[in-house]
Protein backbone atom coordinates (compact mmCIF):
# COMPACT_ATOMS: atom_id res chain seq x y z
CA UNK A 1 0.00 0.00 0.00
CA UNK A 2 1.34 3.40 -1.01
CA UNK A 3 1.86 6.38 1.26
CA UNK A 4 -0.66 9.08 0.27
CA UNK A 5 -0.33 11.99 2.71
CA UNK A 6 -3.26 14.28 3.41
CA UNK A 7 -2.80 18.00 2.89
CA UNK A 8 -1.28 17.62 -0.58
CA UNK A 9 -2.79 17.97 -4.05
CA UNK A 10 -2.38 15.19 -6.62
CA UNK A 11 -2.57 14.80 -10.39
CA UNK A 12 -3.84 11.85 -12.41
CA UNK A 13 -0.25 11.59 -13.74
CA UNK A 14 1.05 10.93 -10.19
CA UNK A 15 2.65 14.25 -9.31
CA UNK A 16 1.97 15.88 -5.95
CA UNK A 17 1.98 19.53 -4.89
CA UNK A 18 2.65 20.83 -1.38
CA UNK A 19 2.00 24.51 -0.66
CA UNK A 20 4.52 26.39 1.46
CA UNK A 21 3.73 29.45 3.58
CA UNK A 22 5.29 31.72 0.93
CA UNK A 23 2.80 30.44 -1.68
CA UNK A 24 5.39 28.37 -3.57
CA UNK A 25 4.47 24.76 -4.37
CA UNK A 26 6.87 21.84 -4.04
CA UNK A 27 6.34 19.22 -6.75
CA UNK A 28 7.48 15.62 -6.97
CA UNK A 29 6.13 12.21 -7.87
CA UNK A 30 4.03 10.17 -5.48
CA UNK A 31 5.08 7.13 -3.52
CA UNK A 32 2.77 5.09 -5.76
CA UNK A 33 4.55 6.36 -8.90
CA UNK A 34 8.05 5.68 -7.62
CA UNK A 35 6.94 2.19 -6.63
CA UNK A 36 5.59 1.52 -10.10
CA UNK A 37 8.78 2.81 -11.76
CA UNK A 38 11.21 0.87 -9.59
CA UNK A 39 14.81 1.92 -9.00
CA UNK A 40 15.30 5.45 -10.32
CA UNK A 41 18.67 6.03 -11.95
CA UNK A 42 18.41 9.47 -13.62
CA UNK A 43 16.19 12.56 -13.54
CA UNK A 44 16.24 15.42 -16.04
CA UNK A 45 14.76 18.62 -14.61
CA UNK A 46 14.31 22.19 -15.90
CA UNK A 47 16.19 25.26 -14.74
CA UNK A 48 14.94 27.87 -12.31
CA UNK A 49 13.17 30.58 -14.31
CA UNK A 50 11.65 28.17 -16.84
CA UNK A 51 7.89 28.49 -17.29
CA UNK A 52 5.39 25.81 -18.23
CA UNK A 53 1.74 25.57 -19.12
CA UNK A 54 -0.50 23.02 -17.45
CA UNK A 55 0.41 19.49 -18.64
CA UNK A 56 3.64 20.57 -20.36
CA UNK A 57 6.49 18.11 -19.89
CA UNK A 58 8.94 19.64 -17.41
CA UNK A 59 11.40 16.75 -17.35
CA UNK A 60 11.94 13.01 -17.49
CA UNK A 61 12.55 10.32 -14.93
CA UNK A 62 14.49 7.19 -15.83
CA UNK A 63 14.23 3.92 -13.96
CA UNK A 64 15.99 0.64 -14.68
CA UNK A 65 12.98 -0.53 -16.74
CA UNK A 66 11.44 2.65 -18.21
CA UNK A 67 11.66 6.36 -18.94
CA UNK A 68 8.64 8.53 -18.11
CA UNK A 69 7.74 12.16 -18.68
CA UNK A 70 7.09 14.50 -15.77
CA UNK A 71 4.12 16.83 -16.25
CA UNK A 72 3.64 20.31 -14.85
CA UNK A 73 0.36 20.20 -12.91
CA UNK A 74 -0.48 23.89 -13.45
CA UNK A 75 0.72 26.91 -15.39
CA UNK A 76 3.72 28.07 -13.37
CA UNK A 77 7.32 29.26 -13.20
CA UNK A 78 10.08 27.12 -11.71
CA UNK A 79 11.68 28.95 -8.79
CA UNK A 80 13.95 26.17 -7.53
CA UNK A 81 15.21 22.74 -8.61
CA UNK A 82 16.38 20.04 -6.19
CA UNK A 83 20.17 19.83 -6.76
CA UNK A 84 20.50 16.68 -4.61
CA UNK A 85 18.79 14.62 -7.33
CA UNK A 86 21.76 15.16 -9.69
CA UNK A 87 23.99 13.10 -7.40
CA UNK A 88 21.36 10.80 -5.89
CA UNK A 89 18.19 10.29 -7.96
CA UNK A 90 17.29 7.36 -5.68
CA UNK A 91 16.09 9.94 -3.12
CA UNK A 92 12.82 9.82 -5.07
CA UNK A 93 12.54 6.13 -4.13
CA UNK A 94 13.53 6.49 -0.49
CA UNK A 95 11.77 9.79 0.36
CA UNK A 96 9.44 10.99 -2.44
CA UNK A 97 7.62 13.55 -0.23
CA UNK A 98 10.77 14.83 1.50
CA UNK A 99 14.34 14.82 0.17
CA UNK A 100 13.12 13.45 -3.19
CA UNK A 101 11.14 16.55 -4.20
CA UNK A 102 11.87 17.75 -7.74
CA UNK A 103 10.93 21.39 -8.37
CA UNK A 104 9.31 24.36 -6.66
CA UNK A 105 6.77 26.37 -8.61
CA UNK A 106 5.16 29.79 -8.43
CA UNK A 107 1.65 29.15 -9.74
CA UNK A 108 0.36 31.67 -12.29
CA UNK A 109 -3.34 31.22 -11.44
CA UNK A 110 -4.47 29.52 -8.23
CA UNK A 111 -7.76 28.54 -9.90
CA UNK A 112 -5.72 25.97 -11.90
CA UNK A 113 -5.45 23.98 -8.66
CA UNK A 114 -9.20 23.29 -8.59
CA UNK A 115 -8.89 20.34 -10.98
CA UNK A 116 -6.44 18.46 -8.76
CA UNK A 117 -7.28 15.66 -6.32
CA UNK A 118 -7.01 15.54 -2.55
CA UNK A 119 -5.52 12.45 -0.85
CA UNK A 120 -8.87 10.61 -0.85
CA UNK A 121 -9.42 11.27 -4.56
CA UNK A 122 -5.89 10.15 -5.39
CA UNK A 123 -6.21 7.00 -3.27
CA UNK A 124 -9.36 6.13 -5.22
CA UNK A 125 -7.57 6.94 -8.50
CA UNK A 126 -4.80 4.41 -7.78
CA UNK A 127 -7.18 1.84 -6.34
CA UNK A 128 -6.18 2.04 -2.68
Amino acid sequence: MSDIPSGLLYTAEHEYLRKAEDGVYTVGITDYAQGELGDIVFIELPAAGDSFDRMDTFGTIEAVKAVSDLFCPVKAEVVEVNPALDDDPSLVNSDPYGAGWMIKLRVADESDLEGLMDHEGYASHVGE
